[in-house]
């Protein structure tokens, strides 16, 4: 059995971020990572300073050449099947065959999309129809957009695609909007259109128009989806008790704790949506907590050994 003070399991920025700041902590770290990330059907991302526009298979890359300078870290290219904890850490078995013990883990396996069943939805996600507008709006700029949703959250989520374009039409696929809701938007000049869709044309993944039950196709060029119903890409198993909201999120504190002792959560595992910068941004705060936490277990240890001699 390997034996590891902290096991990382995810590589996407929490994760490759907390690898590489507890290698630099000299804690013996491993990495396990199925290598199927959530970002895959994009063919850029955005809003990382220095790496704007970056690929996320270049970001990964690079990410872990630059881990291969730490010795303290190593990089599994393996899936993790099940988590048991112990007395003292965690044993971990993958899909390959072997187990793992850490004294601590780190889960930033983020989630994974359930994209509706629209024809032809499945071509345009991630190359023209995303989920953040801060991550993918300035290449939409002024482009008539389709804004997918329905329920009241849908006019704040209008209004910030509307930072970027004012040519909007709001498609509730067959659900009806509250009233003020509809006028809210309306008064805007954004069409709504409550009717179920049929189906999203395009060429290459840049949508061309949505087809609409009893209308015809209403020409788009772009557009955002407020939400896909998304699922934890590895679900811990039940027995270890963590908590989880009703968005189906791991339950933590500001530093990425969950509620059982040394098993933190970061990036997409605890948020719905972080991005490349706030997931990096958790994955340091999380190691920079945990290093710390395992100081003070090792300062106490070596003080009730003091006091035993």
């Amino acid at each position: 059995m390997k034996r590891r003070d902290v096991a990382v399991i995810g590589g996407g920025p929490a994760g490759l971020s907390a690898a590489l700041v507890l290698g630099r902590s000299l804690r013996d770290t491993i990495l396990i990572d199925a290598q199927a990330p959530r970002n895959m059907v994009t063919a850029s991302s955005h809003g990382f300073l220095t790496r704007d526009g970056i690929s996320p298979f270049a970001f990964r890359r690079m990410a872990n050449e630059e881990l291969t300078a730490y010795e303290t870290v190593e990089i599994w290219k393996n899936t993790v099947r099940d988590i048991e904890k112990t007395p003292d850490g965690f044993t971990i078995d993958v899909e390959s065959g072997e187990q793992i013990f850490s004294k601590k883990v780190i889960l930033a396996t983020g989630k994974k999309e359930r994209l509706p069943s629209i024809q032809g939805f499945r071509d345009v996600f991630g190359k023209s129809v995303f989920v953040c507008p801060y991550c993918d709006g300035w290449e939409r700029r002024g482009e008539p957009l389709a804004v997918f949703g329905s329920g009241e959250k849908v006019v704040a989520y209008a209004s910030l695609v509307r930072n970027w374009s004012s040519d909007l039409v709001v498609f509730t696929n067959g659900e009806h909007l509250p009233g003020e809701a509809r006028r809210e938007l309306e008064r805007r000049h954004i069409k709504v259109v409550e009717d179920a869709i049929a189906a999203c044309y395009s060429v290459h993944g840049r949508l061309q128009s949505v087809q609409v039950e009893n209308k015809g196709p209403i020409r788009r060029t772009g557009g955002f989806i407020m939400g896909t119903g998304t699922e934890q890409s590895f679900e811990l198993p039940p027995r270890l008790g963590a908590s989880m909201n009703e968005r189906n999120e791991y339950e933590t504190d500001a530093h990425g704790r969950t509620n059982i002792n040394g098993l933190y959560a970061i990036g997409d595992a605890s948020h719905s949506f972080t991005g490349l910068v706030c997931a990096a941004g958790e994955g340091y705060e999380a190691a920079v907590h945990l290093n710390k936490t395992m100081i003070e277990e090792e300062w106490q240890r070596e003080r009730q050994a003091a006091a035993e001699t």
